[in-house]
């Protein structure tokens, strides 16, 4: 846990240079509040106190990172509470849970607020490095910093017409630093690669899920981009794909263990993304696809378990005979 926090900082130290100080206030109220819900339940049920695993601390970050940086303080406590009292500790704490507790918030308080978790602001460095578009609504946000409400670059991809529809677009570059609408943890997508190279240099995850995730994401976008190479990069740099597939899909507690379950497993949550995206109400799918894959573990686990070294075969019919003999 202390290494996934370290991997991500890098994408820490961005939201807070592309959103001002007010993405460091929705990590903090977040990570401050899943540590007391989670100290507080623990308690109550008379359970050992967990707090020095720093899960608590990594669903917070995570939790911070699904949201816009102009919600409301008390949107983020409300989701920290379904994220660690109901997702993780109502399941046993942490490796119990059956889904990831900070996806789990975030869709809660998306289905719950729907315009607070879609009103996107460009504020920080970011506001300074881009010039003043006519087009956008000035706002008044928390405390007095000035913020300008936009529209997220995967509601403008839902509404793809060819090559000319994404002019009015970020540039690529912009979308690969990180100067776009978003959450604050998802839009810098070199922070997030950085973050991604550490925790495959402490092995503390494998390249399998991200490689599988994000390519076939891509390759499906190129099919149905008519093989546009622009619409593809667009649709890999925008929205939670990176984030979902390095920090989250990856969560040892909700993902297979093998690495065959572990490509299914990706398969499905690009297969589940991609076509949500394009057919979907919602323009992002990163969210809604991992839950339903996290749901989908043990079936997968039960068909792509491997067999221990020296286990002899047994063929179907000797199965059911062995069945048969069990219920005499």
């Amino acid at each position: 846990m202390q290494d996934v926090i370290i991997a991500m900082t890098p994408a820490m130290i961005a939201a807070f240079l592309l959103f001002g100080w007010r993405s460091i206030l929705v990590t903090a109220v977040s990570v401050i509040s899943c540590v007391f819900f989670e100290w507080l339940v623990r308690r109550i049920l008379k359970r050992p106190c967990s707090l020095n695993d720093y899960s608590a601390v990594v669903t917070g970050i995570l939790l911070a990172f699904n949201l816009p940086v102009s919600i409301p303080i008390w949107m983020i406590v409300f989701g920290a509470a379904v994220a660690i009292i109901v997702v993780k500790q109502f399941f046993g704490g942490i490796g119990q849970n059956f889904v990831n507790p900070a996806l789990m918030g975030r869709i809660v308080l998306l289905s719950s607020f729907p315009t607070q978790m879609a009103t996107w602001t460009e504020s920080g460095l970011w506001q300074h490095l881009n010039p003043a578009n006519p087009n956008l609504t000035r706002l008044q946000s928390f405390m007095g910093v000035d913020a300008v409400t936009v529209a997220s670059p995967l509601h403008e991809l839902a509404n793809y017409q060819g090559s000319e529809s994404l002019s009015e677009l970020p540039s690529l570059l912009d979308m690969f630093l990180g100067r776009r609408a978003g959450s604050i943890g998802e839009t810098c997508i070199f922070a997030l690669i950085i973050g991604l190279i550490y925790l495959l240099y402490r092995r503390v995850i494998e390249a399998t899920i991200p490689v599988y995730y994000i390519g076939t994401v891509a390759i499906f976008m190129l099919l149905i981009g008519k093989f546009d190479l622009t619409y593809l990069a667009y649709q890999l740099l925008a929205g939670g794909l990176f984030l979902g597939a390095i920090f989250m899909a990856t969560d040892y507690s909700t993902c297979p263990l093998h690495r065959k379950g572990k490509i299914i497993y990706a398969i499905g949550c690009g297969l589940l993304t991609s076509l949500i995206r394009v057919y979907g109400s919602l323009p992002e799918g990163t969210s809604f696809a991992i839950i339903l894959m996290n749901l989908l573990v043990p079936l997968i686990e039960r068909y792509t378990i491997p067999k221990p070294f020296g286990t002899p075969k047994v063929s179907r019919l000797a199965k059911l005979k062995q069945m048969k003999k069990k219920e005499a």
